[in-house]
């Protein structure tokens, strides 16, 4: 065990290590470009044969990442791309970065861990280390990855070695990326515990925290999402509420968070997005059932945030009515697709619901979005209108996502009636008509 892991340990240290990732999306290829750039050899694997061509041709489709810098990797012969998991057997390290989606009925979805898994177990060896990054329940390292590599005849600990470190990945954040975020990291064993913090050491710059257990770092993970999750829905809540008093909920932040303790800022808006606050809270809730526990928060905040794609056709509907406008007939514009600001990232977007309120109620939807040319949602395809051709012949803009790049001036004394569920129009004078927000 002890030669395995030193000479690990060294292929690290001097960069001999072949490092492999699998799942080439929104954490695995920012992973493989940060490892490649520390001066390892890097393979990246995936299914989609797109994402690998693009890869090998270093072509950037991430956000996050610069173009040139894929570019430069892949032509110094530091990271290329496959489908084929036969290479694994050239890799001393592996990070699965996949999915971990909900089913239908809201209940963890490990398909994509399961399988990649046993693709990596195919060709397991020994002194292997097997890290992964895809947020999941507490217990999944040990209860679902270990057997399935262990079925192999190897041990855990002693010939290959086994970690869970959760990704931080906040798509968009021009401060913390994957190089400088910090991590942590948690083994089956303290010497698996040894072996993958030394890997994030070798090439990030943030710090690496040690714990006790792959579940102390599954279970910080959906913590950190929780947290969100509850307190947005709290946020929620509060504008519900104001809306009925006739208060500005805004401004009611505002002035909470002049406070110098005790208050952290969340922000309403028309509902969750993203692959993790919506989705992550519900792992954990799903688990608890396994230990006889509600976890009433979870649930509750999840009812809330569900809510409010729903509360905002409700006041579209309101607003509407003012002009003695029905919703049914009438032209919608839609200003922003993707789940968050200035991202081209629109996986759980609450437009996708407002969209489904809104043409259940006969609303004619166009949409615009500068980062999204078309996307698809229940088999119908959208495509990205320009808002300054159509905003003049539209019954009400939604704005939906807050890009930074909207010419907001132009968008309030242009828009018929507007319904702002972002505060985007905060500091753009009104001197047409009054702002209508969330």
């Amino acid at each position: 065990m002890s030669n395995l892991k030193e000479e690990l340990l060294k292929k690290l240290s001097d960069k001999t290590a072949k490092l492999g990732v699998v799942g080439l999306g929104y954490v695995g290829l920012p992973l493989a470009v940060e490892k490649a750039k520390a001066g390892y050899k890097v393979i990246g694997f995936d299914v989609q044969t797109q994402k690998v061509n693009m890869v090998n041709s270093g072509e950037n489709y991430i956000g996050d990442i610069v173009d040139e810098d894929l570019k430069e990797l892949v032509l110094m012969g530091n990271l290329r791309a496959t489908t084929d998991f036969s290479f694994v057997k050239d890799v001393d390290i592996v990070s699965i970065c996949v999915p971990t989606p909900l089913d239908i009925y809201k209940q963890p979805d490990l398909s994509y861990v399961v399988n990649s898994s046993e693709s990596v177990a195919k060709y397991l060896h020994k002194g292997m280390l097997v890290v992964l990054e895809s947020t999941t329940y507490p217990g999944t390292t040990e209860e679902v990855l270990k057997p399935i590599f262990e079925k192999t005849g190897l041990k855990c600990g002693e010939d290959f070695y086994l970690a869970f470190s959760p990704e931080r990945v906040d798509p968009g954040n021009k401060q913390f990326k994957t190089k400088n975020t910090p991590k942590v990291v948690g083994g089956v064993t303290p010497e698996c515990t040894e072996v993958a913090a030394t890997l994030y050491r070798n090439i990030l710059e943030g710090d690496v925290m040690e714990v006790s257990s792959p579940a102390v770092a599954e279970m910080e993970k959906i913590l950190e999402n929780t947290f969100r999750n509850i307190n947005i829905a709290l946020a929620n809540e509060m504008a519900i509420l104001c809306k009925r008093m006739g208060i500005d909920v805004w401004e009611v932040i505002d002035a909470a968070k002049t406070k110098p303790y005790g208050f952290m800022a969340f922000y309403p808006g028309p509902g969750l997005g993203g692959h993790c606050i919506p989705l992550d809270p519900m792992y954990l809730s799903w688990k608890a059932k396994e230990y006889d526990y509600h976890t009433r928060l979870i649930e509750t905040s999840a009812e809330i945030n569900d809510f409010m794609p729903e509360f905002v056709v409700e006041n579209v509907m309101k607003l509407l009515n003012t002009q003695r406008k029905a919703l049914n007939g009438a032209k919608v514009l839609l200003l922003g697709a993707a789940y968050k600001n200035d991202i081209d990232d629109y996986r759980e977007s609450p437009t996708l619901k407002v969209i489904e309120h809104l043409e259940k109620n006969g609303a004619d939807i166009v949409v615009n979005d500068p980062f999204i040319a078309k996307f698809k949602h229940n088999g119908k395809m959208y495509f990205s209108v320009d808002w300054k051709e159509v905003i003049d012949n539209v019954d009400i803009v939604i704005i939906t996502t807050n890009h930074s790049c909207y010419e907001y001036q132009e968008i309030v004394d242009r828009a018929p009636l507007l319904y702002d569920t972002r505060n985007a129009t905060k500091n753009v004078k009104n001197n047409r008509h009054k702002i209508n927000k969330l």
